[in-house]
């Protein structure tokens, strides 16, 4: 089994804490090398290219996008390439789904009392209208 393979069957056992994701993605350049990997696999020089960083510091924003499981890299004779890895993205991505869900569920709930307030609210002021209406008839 590649080394790969091995760190993406244990992320999958082990998955890490959606907190160090949405650190790794807080940083600008990091969110950027995530959406230029996001077109394609890259080699840190190609990644360095539009940051205008040092290959040294490419290599550390790297490192935690990897620690999270956002970027896998390999080393291909002197060059390392790096891709994008669906595993970190989908713990950001379950989070949000959860938050959804919750916020969707309080919001059923609010428009239920609403709608229970309302149904109280309106046969007392339809029958004000109507009484009024028949005592000036």
């Amino acid at each position: 089994m590649t080394p790969r393979r091995e760190i993406l069957k244990s992320m999958l056992k082990h998955p890490p804490p959606v907190d160090e994701v949405f650190r790794a993605l807080g940083d600008p350049t990091r969110r950027g090398m995530v959406e230029h990997l996001g077109r394609g696999s890259a080699t840190v020089s190609e990644l360095a290219e539009p940051l205008h960083i040092t290959l040294s510091a490419v290599v550390q924003h790297l490192a935690v996008l990897e620690s999270c499981g956002l970027v896998s890299s390999e080393k291909i004779g002197r060059t390392r390439r790096c891709r994008l890895e669906p595993v970190g993205l989908q713990l950001a991505e379950d989070w949000f789904a959860g938050q959804r869900a919750a916020w969707a569920r309080r919001l059923d709930r609010l428009g239920a009392v609403l709608a229970a307030d309302a149904a109280v609210s309106d046969p007392q002021d339809t029958h004000l209208k109507t009484r009024k209406g028949r005592s000036t008839s």
